[in-house]
């Protein structure tokens, strides 16, 4: 992991690709887009299967390892409506039990308007965007206010290392910019949006279990998956 001052608070970026906030004993997560490959089965898509265990795997390991007593995710947390079946649901009430003690947040996201919010014995506290919490403004959209850094997602930010078109490779990455944040999407079945920072801005890329800091803006941008 990597750690950084983002709006006057100290980070460690995970190459889980969630952020650990250790003065507020919080991991900070992303779309996690739980049911989102259900969802799509749903529509007839053929899609990978346990993709939402595999989510919920390794934020108990990000909680352990941590000592984690609170995750806040960024919007996105249900993908849909779909994301209400019964193999997900029972997942996440498999995982919630394991973890009693935690105190959930979801600030709501585009995708939780639409699946509607999290069952009430989830225990999770729902709040619309911003949740201001130790100088930060958490956030879904990341959208620049007038007071607090904004931290948040939605964008599943992806970062082109590399020149030359068959010679570059596209990977996941958080992205620091004068007044926002964005982290990249925790879900294990979510694409990406390549992004070109502007000089300044600062950008790590999530690989091979680490997170590298990125020198220098890629020549090119595009969108991927």
């Amino acid at each position: 992991m990597v750690t950084t001052d983002v709006g006057g608070q100290r980070l460690a970026l995970l190459p889980q690709k969630a952020a650990w906030w250790p003065a507020q004993h919080a991991l900070l997560v992303a779309d996690a887009h739980l049911g989102k490959a259900v969802s799509f089965r749903r529509l007839g898509v053929p899609v990978p299967e346990a993709t939402t265990g595999e989510t919920l795997s390794r934020l108990t390991g990000l909680v352990e390892q941590h000592g984690a007593r609170r995750i806040v995710f960024l919007g996105d947390f249900l993908h849909s409506v779909h994301a209400h079946a019964a193999s997900t649901l029972e997942a996440l009430a498999r995982w919630r039990e394991r973890h009693a003690d935690l105190h959930l947040t979801l600030v709501r996201g585009n995708h939780d308007a639409h699946a509607g919010d999290p069952p009430a014995w989830a225990r999770i506290d729902v709040v619309d965007e911003p949740l201001r919490l130790g100088g930060l403004a958490l956030c879904h959209h990341p959208v620049a206010r007038d007071d607090d850094y904004v931290l948040a997602g939605h964008l599943h930010p992806g970062i082109v290392l590399g020149g030359r078109p068959h010679d570059h490779v596209r990977l996941p990455c958080f992205w620091f910019g004068e007044r926002v944040g964005v982290l990249p999407a925790f879900g294990a079945f979510t694409g990406l949006k390549t992004i070109r920072p502007a000089s300044g801005e600062r950008v790590f890329a999530v690989a091979d279990h680490a997170v590298v800091p990125v020198p220098a803006r890629p020549s090119a941008a595009q969108e991927v998956g």
